[in-house]
């Protein structure tokens, strides 16, 4: 599953997808809350699920990735990146990257990303960007 696929479903339709994962409660959350709600379920069940964007990367080592649907403006939908991944595959603010949306950051309601992607190249091609 892609993050994009759940971003466009109208909350009726993410709410049909919460029943049918047996999600408590899924009526009373947000949009954005249902979507992680959806995203956790399905990432324990042993799904994947991808995510992509362009970097910004802060002042303190880490980024997020912002979409095109918030004019790359911080938003609540945004993918942490963290520093260690930021340095090993030598990111820069405006790179567009893709990857597997992983566990949840540090107990908040943002994923962190694992880069596979950068540039549309896959991360086992990039040796030439890392040096």
């Amino acid at each position: 599953m892609h993050l994009n696929e759940l971003k466009a479903l109208h909350v009726s339709q993410l709410l049909d997808m919460a029943a049918e994962l047996e999600i408590d409660n899924a009526n009373r959350l947000r949009k954005q809350e249902l979507m992680f709600a959806i995203m956790k379920r399905r990432a324990k069940q042993g799904e994947q699920i991808f995510g992509d964007g362009v970097l910004e990367v802060l002042p303190d080592g880490f980024g997020f990735l912002r979409s095109p649907e918030t004019s790359y403006l911080a938003s609540t939908d945004d993918i942490y990146i963290s520093p260690s991944q930021i340095r090993r595959f030598n990111l820069h603010t405006g790179d567009s990257i893709e990857g597997e949306v992983r566990e949840l950051f540090q107990g908040t309601n943002r994923f962190k990303d694992l880069v596979e992607r950068l540039h549309g190249i896959p991360r086992n091609l990039l040796a030439q960007r890392l040096a």
